[in-house]
């Protein structure tokens, strides 16, 4: 199964350790799971640390850097996608490019506007959600 990891869960993944965004992270490494990352996903991330937390942007780099050996990056077709419009936000419709590109089976996100989307293809889940998963019997 493939599953896309939303920048807010790998934010707060590397945020805290013995959270449930961690263990979603941690779960998305393992068989018969396959973790991917937007190429956008990469460039909010940095963003996002060096504005919430500029003083602690060294751990969250390592962290990073660390957590890109686990991840397949896929890129961000220029290309609109039919689907995208159910997103809200417009600079989270590239994500979902991405991942109807990459055929991703499930979105982890904490966004609101994915999860409020509608979207079943890919299936849309919180963190919780994806932990609680308890094989590809439960996913269809």
């Amino acid at each position: 199964m493939r599953v896309l990891i939303d920048t807010n869960v790998l934010i707060s993944a590397a945020y805290s350790k013995s959270g449930i965004p961690n263990q979603a992270y941690r779960k998305a490494l393992e068989p018969p799971y396959h973790a991917h990352i937007s190429e956008q996903s990469i460039e909010e991330f940095r963003r996002a640390v060096n504005r919430k937390f500029p003083e602690k942007s060294h751990i969250f780099e390592n962290f990073f850097a660390t957590a890109l050996y686990g991840l397949t990056v896929i890129p961000v077709p220029s290309e609109p996608h039919c689907d995208e419009d159910l997103i809200r936000d417009a600079g989270d419709r590239p994500i979902l490019r991405a991942a109807m590109q990459a055929d991703i089976d499930v979105i982890v996100t904490g966004d609101k506007d994915f999860l409020e989307s509608g979207l079943t293809n890919p299936r849309i889940m919180t963190v919780a959600e994806f932990v609680s998963l308890n094989s590809l019997q439960n996913f269809r």
